[in-house]
């Protein structure tokens, strides 16, 4: 017992800082004036919509029994591609999940347009939040 209660502040501290060093990495370029950041051809909006439609065509969410807003991090690639995914929280058969969610990352039609930074492509993390609730999710 001791040793979980010497584990949970850990873990606790580690997804605080994740959260926040996942934020600064968004950040970073943004009040740097030759910065651009990655897009998708419509918008967030557009790239949301889309992710929502191939989620819910090849993944069956009601796997997961998951309830609450859960956070999506993607990863666009210097090429503008979606190269990784991370969830949080983390929960039962989250790997499984996240896997199932890169399947449904590269099903999206369209391709992002890379960040630059002076002209280079540089990697960006977007992050969206979804709320599923009852084995639904809100996709408005």
């Amino acid at each position: 017992m001791k040793k979980y209660l010497l584990i949970l502040p850990l873990l606790l501290i580690s997804f605080k800082g994740f959260s926040q060093q996942t934020a600064a990495i968004q950040y970073q370029y943004q009040n740097d004036a030759d910065f651009k950041k990655a897009e998708f051809p419509g918008g967030e909006d557009a790239f949301r919509k889309e992710f929502l439609k191939m989620v819910y065509a090849y993944v069956d969410v009601a796997l997961y029994a998951i309830k609450g807003e859960v956070t999506f991090i993607f990863n666009i690639d210097q090429k503008g591609k979606i190269d990784k995914v991370d969830v949080l929280p983390k929960f039962k058969n989250s790997e499984t999940f996240i896997d199932d969610m890169k399947y449904a990352a590269k099903k999206v039609k369209g391709k992002w347009t890379p960040a630059t930074k002076n002209g280079v492509p540089v990697d960006y993390k977007t992050i969206m939040k979804i709320r599923f609730d009852n084995n639904t999710y809100d996709h408005d």
